[in-house]
């Protein structure tokens, strides 16, 4: 039996906004854009730091990057550069929002200066093959993003559009490589792949539809047994879904279960058991609900009240650091995030939300929904409070 490309405990997250609104702007871009807001300095900081003005002035040119005015806040790096003309972080974030006015010979311009302070610069070279890319240079923009890999091989977005460039020069092996590697390093990769355009060239390729493969069998395992669900958390069209999942079948990676409701049948997938031993894929009861040993199910209530107050405290000090890391407790995969999928969906949905618009608009929005966010976690916590309470009704 061949397993293929099997990632751990990795669930994909369900989303109903569209997630890119330009390809070259959203889908290629390197790291996500630093737009948290630090929190102020105190006054005396004013006089013993010497980068105390060039620092203010990037600030807000992060603040007004978050809001979408790239005019303005081109012009507040432009001041920071003033004052430090060698700071880095300000000339990628003049070159990008200078990308996204299309002011692509402005943006160049900032990234080359960035290279004469730091040749090695990854974001600066995946940055540049950005702009290649939106001139349909793609030659150009693999050389870029090859020394952006050189110098950070381990980011997964630039293997990710080494093999955008490779499938729109048709350099299918490469293309299939590249993208095998961004989904070892992100597999939301992967997802992302499924509904990339760029890709058209390699979706014949027996490589790219075992990528489809994964993201259908990473949807049954996160607990969406029937194609209308899987179609629903992937964007895959039903087709895709339904080959994907007879192919698995086939490798006896899922089960096919027919069931009867009334007067239809209805069909769903599951994993097997034997996969299901191994990467711990939780046993469904008769109905096809979760099936828990109460102990289990006590000992993950338990750890999300601690996590619910520890984010509560984290919310308390106004570190917005330590806000995003206590949040993202609840959306982690590899900790609670599978639990409060299952037991408080719509309440993760909310928390990926705050965590998204704290990493984009910093110490400002946690101040402003504080109250909301304290709330939320005070809604789970007695949540958390009720269900205890019966699991250990039960055992009694």
């Amino acid at each position: 039996m061949e397993i293929v490309f099997i990632y751990g405990a990795s669930i994909f997250s369900v989303t109903l906004k569209k997630l890119f609104k330009d390809k070259a702007e959203t889908i290629k871009e390197t790291k996500k854009v630093e737009t948290e807001v630090p929190r102020e300095k105190p006054k005396d900081a004013k006089l013993t730091d010497p980068n105390y003005a060039r620092d203010k002035i990037y600030k807000k040119g992060i603040s007004l990057m978050a809001d979408e005015k790239m005019e303005d806040a081109a012009r507040a790096f432009e001041d920071a550069l003033r004052i430090d003309p060698g700071h880095v972080d300000s000339l990628l974030k003049l070159g990008y929002t200078r990308f996204h006015m299309t002011d692509l010979a402005g943006a160049m311009d900032a990234y080359n200066k960035v290279h004469e302070i730091d040749v090695t610069n990854a974001d600066a070279w995946n940055l540049k093959g950005l702009i290649y890319y939106r001139q349909k240079n793609y030659e150009k923009a693999l050389e870029c993003v090859e020394k952006a890999i050189e110098s950070n091989p381990t980011d997964g977005m630039s293997w990710y559009n080494k093999a955008c460039y490779n499938s729109l020069l048709n350099h299918i092996p490469e293309a299939i490589e590249a993208l095998k590697r961004s989904i070892e390093i992100d597999v939301k990769n992967a997802k992302k792949a499924v509904r990339d355009k760029d890709f058209e060239n390699i979706r014949a390729d027996d490589g790219y539809r075992r990528i489809v493969e994964v993201v259908v069998l990473e949807s049954v395992r996160q607990g969406y047994h029937k194609v209308g669900q899987i179609v629903w958390t992937t964007m895959l069209g039903k087709a895709e879904v339904e080959d994907a999942a007879k192919k698995l079948v086939e490798k006896g990676l899922i089960i096919k279960i027919e069931k009867n409701l009334g007067l239809q049948k209805i069909e769903e997938y599951e994993i097997t058991p034997e996969l299901a031993e191994k990467i711990g894929v939780e046993k469904k009861g008769f109905f096809g609900t979760t099936k828990k040993s109460q102990p289990v199910l006590v000992q993950h209530l338990k750890e999300i009240s601690e996590d619910v107050e520890a984010a509560k405290t984290a919310i308390e000090k106004g570190d917005v650091k330590e806000v995003v890391s206590k949040l993202d407790v609840f959306i982690d995969p590899s900790k609670k995030g599978a639990q409060m999928i299952e037991l408080f969906f719509e309440e993760h949905r909310e928390i990926r939300l705050y965590k998204v618009r704290l990493n984009d608009r910093g110490f400002e929005y946690l101040q402003s929904n504080k109250q909301k966010m304290l709330e939320l976690l005070d809604h789970i916590e007695m949540t958390v409070t009720k269900k205890l309470r019966n699991a250990t009704a039960q055992n009694t």
